[in-house]
């Protein structure tokens, strides 16, 4: 078991319980899943773009990614419908709570001038979304062998009902919100 789950068991259920007087365990707000996504303009024109980014992100996630499709055609953008233009993972369990370990207590802290991520992020649900500017705070990813710098966004279901139980359980575990 991850030190986070531990963490999670010992440390934040018992706050959280405290907190919003929860009557169950089975109450209390816990991580569901993560979504990995690079969306890839840049595969419509270059395939080689496409390869290149699923090797990063099957790198940095511990699994291989599915290949997302245009849903529709915009002529305006060179775009058919079923054309590749992104990849997705989704983490459960184990791997998701040592993506989560490393994405707090590794990744984050390597960006430039980090402040914390924003607390406006939140679905209205107690999910967090979280945009990564740079593939390459990810220690995993060799600087040097990067072809092109590309942003993720970072997706974190939770089953908490309310943004403020999100935030709560997401601040217990360990993310660094920014002040403002």
């Amino acid at each position: 078991m991850s030190q986070l789950k531990e963490k999670y068991k010992k440390e934040v259920v018992p706050r959280l319980v405290e907190r919003f007087g929860y009557k169950s365990v089975m109450e209390v707000p816990r991580l569901e899943k993560i979504a990995l996504n690079i969306g890839l303009s840049e595969a419509i024109t270059n395939a080689k773009a496409m390869e290149a980014a699923e090797k990063d992100l099957a790198t940095i996630s511990g699994q291989h990614p599915v290949i997302t499709r245009a849903k529709g055609s915009i002529a305006a953008f060179k775009l058919r419908e079923g054309m590749p233009i992104g990849l997705k993972v989704t983490l459960r369990g184990e791997r998701m709570y040592h993506f989560f370990d490393r994405l707090i207590n590794v990744a984050l802290p390597r960006m430039r001038e980090f402040r914390g991520v924003p607390q406006g992020s939140f679905d209205g649900r107690g999910n967090y979304t979280l945009g990564i500017k740079e593939q390459t705070i990810f220690p995993e990813i060799e600087y040097d062998k990067v072809d092109k710098v590309r942003g993720l966004e970072v997706s974190i279901m939770t089953t908490a009902k309310t943004n403020e139980e999100g935030r709560q359980l997401l601040e217990l575990l360990g993310v660094p919100f920014s002040r403002d």
